[in-house]
């Protein structure tokens, strides 16, 4: 049989060979509360054998449980076998109830996996072009993944409540993401920024000092004095004033495939962030195997996303021919393309503009996925042949985003997390 959800502890076995928790020192349940609880993670089919019978919420929470998980649906694995089939069905209103009862009984996030299995274990997914059906859901990245991928199919009763849904969760996204990134890059213009003759105010004097050991000199003491030592600064080394210039190009370059959904939520955000900072010029370019510049639309990340078309083939080569097309200031830009690297169109082409890229003194950057979902499925020798380039590949969460980008407005090697695992 199988449980409604996997269960996670911390346990060891003590010398009488009884399971402990080895985090926290708690009272033992009793032996009817233990199988209440065996029985809400077994399901229906343990009734019998656990002898436990549920009641009041408890049996309200099995029923949600049990309708997702109870066996059937579009998809194989579930407990219970025979003909016995979940209970949600293809009935609106029954997935309507359903809804509002896991957002009672269960937390935000538990409710998010939830809705997501419900989607992919039932084929529910033709139910969000119905207005009830979005207003009873709970809003993440993912769900606004689904909408995005059924924006075409999506009758205009159903537009203006999908565009409500998914402007709800890019308006969290940005009040979470926007500081930081402001900030982190903000930093980052100023220290690329740095000028040979800056005015007093203006000296960093950790690097000017540092700089300048070399030219270290003791000063002999006078009458019996200790000598004393110091710095001369013949290279000073400061920041330039904040200015409203533009100090660097920065293009995002986004796969939209289908795999990368998340990715395109959160590139679109960021996107709409940096276009904000008058420093940047920043550019977004979106492309299966058609090339689209939704540059003009970076005001309003909601639009950037109902401009995509999640799925289709993908074309790399082409979109980087596109990026390339746009860089007047090499030494000068950032390129960010955010791909799993399965390319459709001409590898060795896609792999000499990388190259021809970074010679020309661009700062190319490859992210495997732009979410916090780990690491995603991806083309592995064109990752490693990406690395050979001195671009290496490798996912990133949103929150390491900013310091990636800083890193590249820099010049330096980027902060790859679990260096180990990269290709």
């Amino acid at each position: 049989m199988t449980a409604h959800a996997p269960q996670h502890a911390t346990q060891d076995d003590d010398e009488t060979g009884e399971t402990v928790d080895t985090e926290t020192t708690r009272a033992r349940p009793t032996d009817g509360e233990r199988m209440r609880r065996w029985r809400m993670v077994l399901g229906a089919d343990s009734a019998e054998s656990t002898g436990c019978t549920l009641t009041g919420q408890d049996a309200a929470m099995d029923g949600a449980l049990d309708a997702l998980y109870g066996g059937g649906g579009k998809k194989p694995g579930g407990r219970g076998g025979g003909g016995r089939s979940a209970g949600l069905g293809a009935s609106a209103p029954s997935v309507a109830r359903w809804l509002g009862d896991i957002r009672t009984y269960f937390p935000s996030s538990v409710v998010q996996v939830m809705q997501r299995d419900a989607i992919d274990r039932l084929g529910l997914s033709a139910l969000l072009l119905e207005p009830e059906m979005l207003e009873a859901v709970e809003a993440d990245v993912h769900l606004v993944g689904t909408l995005l991928s059924l924006n075409k199919a999506m009758p205009e009763t159903t537009k203006e409540t999908a565009r409500a849904v998914v402007r709800k969760v890019v308006d969290d996204l940005e009040k979470r993401l926007e500081s930081r990134t402001r900030a982190t890059l903000t930093g980052a213009l100023d220290r690329s920024a740095r000028i040979s003759r800056p005015r007093h105010r203006d000296i960093d004097w950790d690097r000017t000092i540092r700089a300048n050991l070399k030219n270290y000199l003791t000063i002999p003491g006078a009458d019996g004095e200790e000598a004393t030592g110091t710095v001369v600064p013949e290279r000073l080394i400061g920041y330039g004033r904040a200015s409203q210039s533009v100090k660097k190009d920065v293009i995002l370059c986004i796969d939209q495939s289908g795999s990368m959904a998340a990715s395109v939520v959160y590139a679109s955000v960021f996107g709409a962030v940096l276009a904000s900072m008058r420093t940047l010029a920043t550019r977004l370019v979106v492309f299966d195997t058609a090339v689209v510049d939704l540059t003009d639309q970076l005001d309003d990340p909601v639009d950037v996303l109902f401009g995509t078309q999640l799925g289709g083939g993908t074309d790399i080569n082409r979109a980087l021919a596109y990026c390339q097309s746009k860089i007047t200031r090499p030494v000068d830009t950032v390129v960010v393309l955010i791909s799993d690297l399965y390319e459709g169109g001409i590898r060795d082409e896609m792999l000499k503009r990388v190259a021809a890229m970074k010679a020309s003194g661009v700062q190319f950057v490859t992210l495997l996925a732009l979410s916090d979902e780990g690491a995603p499925a991806y083309d592995h020798e064109h990752a490693a042949a990406l690395g050979a380039l001195g671009a290496p590949a490798f996912a990133c969460t949103p929150d390491l985003f900013p310091d990636i980008m800083a890193a590249a407005i820099e010049k330096r090697p980027p902060p790859i997390p679990d260096k180990e695992a990269q290709p």
